[in-house]
């Protein structure tokens, strides 16, 4: 008989509640572990958790401010932003993109420019996203897309600010343009500034006062589903616009001179002898930087890259000009506060200047010469002999040392980028560029601005300007007032010191003066025709350089027409007893300074008058008596 097994109750009982208080210990463990976990995660790792959820959730659409308009002096419109239209695709609504692109480009045409823009657009972009197709449509094109608008679902066409120039050409150079950010702005700029931004400024005072003019962007914070697509503005923060500048340019001025230059290559600045402002900064061919701003097609680019007449070329900030004899009056006032002359000192003309010990003649501007000469002559006639003894006594380099104080040879220090320094001729100068020793003969010629001589329009008006305010240089200053605001008060740009005097006897400057004033007034001045009717005596100076180079009286490489022969500039400045105004032209081709870039400085001048005062009693019979 087999044992029976006699079942424990008790024993039983006892392992049961050892197995239930080990199992409720573990419960209650692991809901400690899963509390103090939600406490984490709710408690002390809220915020960043939160900051994820909202991030998921929101996401935070950057505004771009509005662009800061740019006026001249008076309050004339040189920059604004307009609106416009463009067409723009949201990809996911478009079943056969190819189709799409082939029917709106027989409908209301669109460019391979356009096409390729789009297309690269389109790898950067989510499908939900709208992107640009065509910019600035018409009006005809937008009625043309209006009829045909439902054979294009997911095309639609949306307003858009957009920077226009009202006066094209005119100020292409000087006001320069906005256009597309790439790979080049992307390093100079912030990137925190410029989140949803298109465009910045590329050349001109667009670039040189980017800071200013793009303002402070805002953003949105919207509301997006796990799509990441919009459902709803949760808030807003404006952008706060750029800054609007007034320049110190006067468009009369401006477009005088523009006019004048009658569509010759050359470059024109005028500057206020009193305080650097420039008046006027033309450079001639121009373009029209409205092509530029929404990006400019193949075609229109190739046109300008391969025009002779090099239209996208800065000429007034990097042109490159033989100064010829505007550049005597510097060295006059250079002679006398040497001690190397005085104001009566004469000098013969015989029509050639010889180098003691050499057989080579330097010529004068007359066959068989001017004559004896004084200062006051050399310059109304423009000697060329009294200037090649008087740089010959100089020596190259006190000549260098004195010229380098009105700023030849570097930079102006003018509020715009991409300034071209010029060359001033020096020992140092040409054992650095060529390595050769200096010769007397390239002295001589410098003396006349000829040689190694080379300056940019707006360097020799910084140099007259110095001339016409007694030696006191300051750095030529475009932009004359900003403002914040609409509604605020333009607010005057602080003024830029001046540097100490250069002239130290006022009477060398006098005599000087009085040599540039015969050069308009005078009987025998180069110029003697420009200042008739003008109520203000004016005080200028002539330049002739020759392009090329002859060694008998027939031109070498050269047509023998001679409004060809010649770069030709003229520099003048009014009133001659106390300049408000100085003025140098510069034409690539003419016959004469006098002849051909006077008539320009004076069509500028009678401009500038119209913003003036009228002109004392009495000043009308000084410029007579003058002459």
């Amino acid at each position: 008989m087999r044992d029976r097994f006699i079942k424990d109750t008790r024993q039983e009982a006892a392992l049961f509640v050892r197995r239930a208080v080990v199992g409720f210990l573990v419960i209650v463990l692991a809901l400690c572990v899963l509390a103090l976990r939600f406490w984490v995660l709710q408690v002390a790792q809220h915020d960043e958790y939160q900051a994820r959820s909202d991030a998921n959730r929101i996401l935070t659409r950057p505004l771009a401010p509005a662009r800061g308009l740019i006026y001249d002096r008076n309050g004339v419109l040189l920059a604004e932003n307009v609106a416009a239209f463009r067409l723009e695709v949201i990809p996911e609504q478009v079943k056969d993109m190819d189709a799409l692109l082939a029917g709106l480009r027989d409908t209301i045409g669109i460019s391979d420019d356009d096409l390729e823009r789009f297309r690269s657009l389109v790898k950067t972009k989510r499908s939900y996203q709208s992107i640009p197709l065509r910019l600035k449509l018409s009006d005809e094109d937008i009625a043309q897309f209006a009829v045909n608008r439902w054979r294009f679902p997911g095309v639609d066409v949306v307003p858009y600010l957009t920077r226009y120039y009202p006066k094209g050409a005119e100020f292409g150079h000087l006001v320069g343009y906005v256009g597309r950010i790439d790979a080049a702005d992307v390093q100079r700029l912030d990137a925190s500034r410029y989140a949803g931004t298109t465009h910045a400024g590329k050349t001109g005072i667009e670039r040189s006062y980017e800071d200013l003019l793009h303002g402070e962007p805002g953003y949105e914070l919207v509301e997006v589903n796990a799509d990441r697509r919009p459902l709803r503005v949760l808030d807003r923060v404006a952008p706060t616009p750029g800054q609007n500048l007034y320049l110190s340019i006067d468009a009369r001025i401006q477009e005088a001179g523009e006019a004048a230059f009658a569509d010759r290559a050359g470059a024109s600045v005028a500057i206020d002898p009193r305080n650097g402002e420039v008046l006027a900064m033309i450079s001639v061919p121009s373009f029209d930087p409205n092509l530029f701003v929404n990006g400019i097609s193949q075609a229109d680019y190739n046109l300008l890259l391969e025009s002779p007449d090099k239209p996208l070329l800065d000429r007034a900030l990097r042109g490159s000009y033989v100064p010829g004899s505007t550049i005597k009056p510097f060295l006059a006032i250079a002679g006398l506060e040497l001690g190397l002359r005085q104001p009566s000192d004469t000098v013969m003309s015989t029509g050639e200047f010889f180098i003691p010990g050499q057989k080579r003649g330097y010529r004068d501007v007359k066959a068989g010469g001017h004559g004896r000469v004084d200062l006051v002559q050399s310059l109304a006639q423009s000697v060329n002999t009294y200037y090649y003894s008087l740089a010959l006594d100089m020596g190259i380099d006190r000549f260098s040392s004195y010229m380098g104080q009105f700023g030849f040879g570097k930079q102006t220090g003018i509020d715009l980028v991409g300034e071209s320094s010029g060359v001033l001729p020096s020992r140092e100068w040409k054992r650095g560029r060529f390595d050769k020793a200096w010769y007397p003969g390239e002295t001589v010629i410098a003396g006349i601005g000829q040689g190694f001589w080379v300056v940019t329009p707006v360097q020799l008006a910084r140099g007259v300007a110095t001339l016409a305010a007694g030696g006191i240089a300051r750095p030529p200053r475009l932009v004359f007032a900003t403002q914040k605001g609409i509604g605020d008060q333009p607010e005057r740009t602080a003024p830029v010191p001046a540097a100490p005097p250069i002239f130290k006897d006022p009477a060398h400057w006098d005599a000087v003066r009085e040599g540039m004033i015969a050069v308009v007034n005078g009987p025998t001045g180069t110029a003697r025709t420009m200042g008739i009717g003008f109520p203000y005596v004016i005080a200028g100076k002539s330049g002739t350089a020759e392009r090329y180079s002859r060694t008998n009286e027939t031109w070498q490489n050269i047509s023998q027409v001679a409004i060809e022969r010649h770069q030709v500039l003229f520099e003048a400045f009014t009133p001659a007893e106390a300049p408000r105004i100085a003025i140098i032209v510069a034409l690539e081709a003419g016959r004469g300074g006098g002849r051909d870039a006077a008539p320009v400085v004076r069509k500028m001048m009678d401009a500038w008058l119209q913003g003036e005062p009228a002109p004392p009693i009495g000043a009308a019979e000084a410029a007579s008596v003058a002459r």
